[in-house]
């Protein structure tokens, strides 16, 4: 769940300070990318260096820096921010929040941030159960932020009761449990295929295409962001993927054809968006054939179309989705391919446009749906597309 995600911690004044340290510890280790803000009392509990050592950034303390001119731009740290947490949040500091105070680069990234914010408070007893700060505490909750609740247990000042701040495996879990419960594909199963396929015409040398497979390994990363649990099956490609998913590698088009129907039925999202070859040698040498003859001709088959023998496999508790790569009549021959192949959703893309097509970093897209109902989208990444597309997809499973 926090793979790759970019989690700010903001750091306040308390003995419980020392616990960041465990935190940004648990946080990178469970695949976060995680920055950290020091206030300057925070500072006197633990150091900068260690909680830099700990993130592998730099570690933010105040807006400028006299000595080295380095200004830390507060609303380019909230951006960036896929969640923040500050752990542990002072009194002093909650009261800030609260009422809209900006006096310290942590509170200003506060109010700069527009991702989900966490709070784990860590106080006294007497602190804790105070009035005022319980009447913070329900002005934050009222704007949307999330509490991490203390525990009980032996404050530092020798008392025993609520305030002690959250052990940092339990703020994980926290987080990860609210990212968990708001993901709308949480639970279901998802299978993407990806990349070319290569037909072998003999041991060294293969018909295939261009396909990068960029666009498939981007809707296998977003349906993972949105909680499904993906396979992903990938011709030969150069791509990586660093999310959490099971990846079956594959080279030829009866490779794919296999691999697609041992998964498919346990599937309720099949997006695919692998460039299959539509015809293979109907022999393979087995030794590489000598460059000997003026002119060569290779007999081909059809191969097996993996798409529309899914469409005649599909339950009406399935979604099913596939691409349409053309350069002439686009629009029409997306459509009958939609109708022809028990499609619930078709992309197309067109060569004709600029920016789109194989082995590029962008895609420009149009996606109809069973109604054929028109939805046009401008040239993006294809991680920015992938996005487009998911939306797309989860719009059918909640409708």
């Amino acid at each position: 769940m926090l793979k790759a995600k970019n989690i700010l911690l903001g750091v306040c004044g308390s003995i419980a300070a020392y616990k960041s340290a465990l935190l940004v510890r648990s946080l990178i280790k469970a695949g976060a990318n995680v920055k950290v803000i020091l206030t300057a009392d925070a500072s006197n509990f633990i150091t900068p260096l260690t909680l830099a050592t700990l993130s592998k950034n730099p570690v933010y303390t105040q807006y400028f820096d006299a000595e080295t001119g380095v200004w830390s731009n507060h609303v380019e740290l909230g951006l960036w921010a896929d969640y923040m947490i500050i752990a542990p949040a002072s009194a002093n500091t909650l009261a800030k929040m609260a009422n809209g105070l900006c006096d310290n680069l942590l509170s200003a990234v506060y109010l700069s941030a527009k991702c989900p914010i966490f709070f784990a408070p860590a106080m006294d007893l007497d602190m804790w159960k105070h009035d005022s700060t319980r009447e913070n505490i329900a002005q934050l909750q009222s704007f949307g932020n999330i509490i991490i609740a203390p525990n009980s247990g032996e404050l530092a000042s020798g008392l025993f009761g609520e305030g002690r701040m959250a052990e940092p495996d339990e703020i994980v879990d926290f987080l990860i449990r609210h990212i968990k419960s708001s993901l709308p594909l949480l639970g279901r199963k998802a299978l993407v295929t990806a990349g070319p396929t290569y037909e072998a015409i003999d041991p060294v040398r293969f018909i295939g295409n261009h396909s990068s497979g960029k666009m498939g390994f981007a809707i296998a990363e977003c349906l993972v962001n949105l909680g499904a649990e993906v396979t992903l099956i990938t011709g030969p490609t150069a791509e990586k993927s660093n999310i959490s998913l099971t990846r079956i590698d594959v080279v030829s088009a009866a490779d794919m054809q296999e691999a697609c129907l041992a998964n498919f039925a346990e599937s309720m999202i099949t997006v695919m968006s692998a460039a299959v070859a539509d015809y293979t040698p109907v022999e393979v040498a087995k030794q590489k054939i000598k460059k000997t003859e003026t002119k060569f001709n290779i007999s081909l088959k059809k191969t097996a179309d993996i798409l529309a023998e899914l469409g005649e496999l599909k339950r009406k508790d399935q979604i099913l989705v596939g691409f349409a790569l053309e350069t002439e009549q686009e629009e029409i021959y997306a459509q009958q391919k939609l109708q022809k192949k028990n499609l619930d959703l078709i992309v197309l893309n067109s060569l004709n446009d600029s920016g789109a097509g194989f082995k590029t970093a962008t895609n420009k897209i149009i996606i109809f749906n069973r109604a054929l109902e028109k939805t046009v989208f401008e040239l993006k990444s294809k991680a920015e597309v992938a996005q487009d597309i998911c939306a797309e997809i989860v719009k059918l499973i909640i409708q």
